[in-house]
């Protein structure tokens, strides 16, 4: 099979360039190992908004008086009820990216991409099968995956990463996040919001470090207002799991070291690229500080390979 564009990866860095390469008359496949839509639509962004929507709802349901509404009778928040939707919400969106693949004529190749060559693609699939693909023009969309620490591994059970935050079938009493971004804060947010009592643990001296120092003292406030623990300047030592099943994390901090203890742990720490197994040292596609190197047009160093995305 010969393309003129092979995308591996479908997030949105890879499937909105399949659909304007199909768009601009060249014959494009996709190829993905998982759901269509990448980490953002059924892992990431969509389904945590989704999750936040329904905190919002339930808050504002708690609240009905103050806007002049009366609810009459228990306002509940079932943690599996919240859950189905933002899976159903993410299962939706991942159907409509597979309606605008074949809305534009773009092959979905299911399996694990990786450059075989000079122009070829090699995709194993689920099964196991393998096949190789030709393309004048591959671009590498493989995203990220949460980053893990040596010190707080994640066994998706008492520390988990943000997507297993996304399906947790019951609420803890008490959780401690790891890490002050976007998915820290979210997270924060939204179990907070349904009971939980959270403490934030970040290792810099301002809550969401990547952002304005006006935004992370708005957010920083807005925790607050939540009840939410806030701890900057505090480096998590380690983090282990009793007999009793409680998460223990060795702190050190302002007050110096301490130990907090919590049902759940979220490592929300950041992301890693997935760049391993693609086959980039075998075609010497150059790698600077973790992420693939591109030029502005984003062409590697490598004639008729490009990368997008996280």
């Amino acid at each position: 099979m010969k393309y003129d564009v092979v995308v591996i990866g479908s997030g949105p860095g890879g499937y909105v360039a399949a659909i304007k390469a199909a768009q601009n008359g060249l014959k494009t496949a996709v190829v993905e190992k998982a759901e269509l839509g990448g980490v953002c639509l059924n892992w990431g962004c969509i389904p945590t908004k989704a999750l936040l929507k329904s905190a919002q709802v339930y808050n504002y349901a708690k609240h009905a008086a103050g806007y002049g509404i009366e609810i009459n009778g228990e306002i509940t928040a079932p943690l599996d009820k919240i859950v189905e939707r933002s899976r159903g919400v993410a299962d939706t969106m991942s159907k409509g990216v597979s309606f605008l693949m074949k809305k534009n004529g773009i092959e979905v190749i299911n399996g694990r991409g990786r450059l075989g060559g000079k122009g070829t693609v090699e995709v194993e699939g689920t099964d196991g099968t393998k096949q190789t693909v030709e393309a004048s023009h591959i671009i590498l969309a493989t995203g990220s995956r949460p980053r893990e620490m040596k010190f707080m591994p994640i066994d998706g059970r008492k520390i988990i990463s943000s997507k297993e935050a996304l399906v947790l079938r019951e609420l803890p009493e008490s959780m401690a996040v790891v890490g002050s971004g976007a998915i820290g804060c979210e997270f924060a947010s939204f179990y907070a919001a349904l009971g939980v009592r959270v403490t934030v643990v970040e290792y810099l001296p301002q809550l969401m470090p990547l952002e304005d120092e006006e935004v992370a003292r708005t957010m920083e406030r807005a925790l607050r207002k939540q009840r939410i623990a806030v701890m900057t300047s505090t480096t998590v030592k380690s983090v282990t799991v009793d007999g009793e099943g409680r998460c223990r994390v060795r702190i050190e901090g302002k007050k110096g070291e301490e130990e907090l203890t919590a049902d759940k742990v979220l490592s929300a720490v950041g992301i890693k690229s997935n760049i391993e197994g693609l086959g980039l040292e075998e075609l010497g596609v150059r790698v600077e500080r973790d992420k693939i190197a591109v030029d502005e047009h984003y062409r590697t160093n490598v004639e008729g390979v490009y990368a997008v995305g996280d």
